[in-house]
């Protein structure tokens, strides 16, 4: 037993010794509750773990990204894209020296908040309850909800770097700060890919500074960024871009918005997909019974938080099922 214990020391060693003078090391991490270290793995090797074999990260390849109810396979879910995050910051992670194990379980944690539809969905909770944010969730999740109500237990950095990644908030850690703008990177290409596979775009319609800056091709546009923060930040204590990369990814990022998350030939799914959550949401708030009633002891007696937890964690498919049996005659 020695001898295993040994590999996790030896690898928190190698931490000190090869990773960046601003790197996190797993040894500082702190949990809210103190647990017996594992033999084998540093504490963000198993933060990683624990959220990859949770049920609400395989609850990600059937919730949406951008299209509801694609036709085709080989449109991206919250559970590939959330790969996809992971891949490019660990990239960037490594080319600055810094610690992937900390970025994987930022990565693949996330989303988990995300409801169904994707951000329809949370749009239509916002409209409800006048606030509601999926990175919130995303915590409120891995704290409390995971794990039959008992929580993951995560380490602060890995919590941070989630709630961080979008909003206003700036992740303590630089492997928070990767992930913040490498989950818009991943976003911005590959939902421009799917648009392209959609017919919703072609690589013409790209406005012209962002063609010359970033290219054409999504995998372009991923090495073009990515090298670009690697440079930027090189021996800093923050993760930056150069400003005319940053600049081109907010034309592209605008872009986007206007071409395909708003755009009418989407508009009509996404309506019905704000419908059913808030049909859902309606259905259970009159009647608190028909709820799972584990989700009203997690939220403490409230029942509205209850109600939210419960709708939020729906993958699409099954909120569609719900709201058929639910609301639907049968024949």
């Amino acid at each position: 037993m020695s001898g295993i214990q040994n590999i996790r020391q030896r690898t928190e060693r190698e931490e000190r010794e090869r990773l960046s003078l601003y790197a996190a090391k797993s040894k500082d991490a702190k949990r809210e509750r103190t647990e017996e270290e594992c033999p084998i793995r540093t504490r963000f090797q198993r933060d990683r773990d624990r959220i990859l074999h949770s049920k609400p990260f395989r609850r990600l390849k059937h919730k949406t990204q951008v299209y509801i109810s694609p036709a085709g396979d080989h449109y991206r879910t919250r559970m590939t894209h959330s790969l996809e995050v992971s891949q490019i910051c660990r990239t960037i992670a490594r080319g600055l020296g810094l610690n992937e194990d900390l970025i994987e379980a930022i990565a693949l944690g996330h989303d988990v908040g995300h409801t169904p539809f994707g951000h329809v969905g949370e749009e239509a909770l916002r409209l409800i309850i006048n606030h509601f944010e999926h990175n919130e969730q995303s915590i409120r999740i891995l704290k409390v909800l995971a794990n039959d109500g008992q929580g993951l237990n995560l380490t602060e950095p890995v919590l941070d770097g989630i709630l961080h990644h979008t909003g206003e908030g700036i992740p303590k850690t630089l492997e928070g700060q990767i992930v913040k703008t490498g989950d818009r990177i991943a976003y911005l290409c590959h939902d421009y890919d799917d648009a392209l596979r959609a017919g919703l775009l072609t690589q013409n319609d790209l406005p012209g500074t962002v063609k010359q800056m970033l290219g054409v091709k999504p995998s372009e546009m991923i090495t073009t960024m990515v090298v670009d923060m690697i440079e930027a930040s090189w021996g800093q204590d923050h993760i930056k871009q150069s400003k005319e990369i940053y600049n081109a990814m907010q034309e592209f990022r605008q872009f986007m918005f206007t071409r395909v998350y708003n755009s009418s030939a989407l508009r009509e799914e996404r309506r019905k997909g704000q419908y059913i959550v808030q049909a859902l949401f309606d259905y259970y708030s009159r009647d608190i019974s028909k709820l799972p009633q584990n989700f009203l002891v997690w939220a403490g007696g409230d029942k509205t938080q209850a109600v939210v937890d419960y709708i939020s964690g729906l993958t699409d498919n099954y909120a569609i099922d719900l709201f058929q049996s639910v609301f639907v005659p049968r024949k």
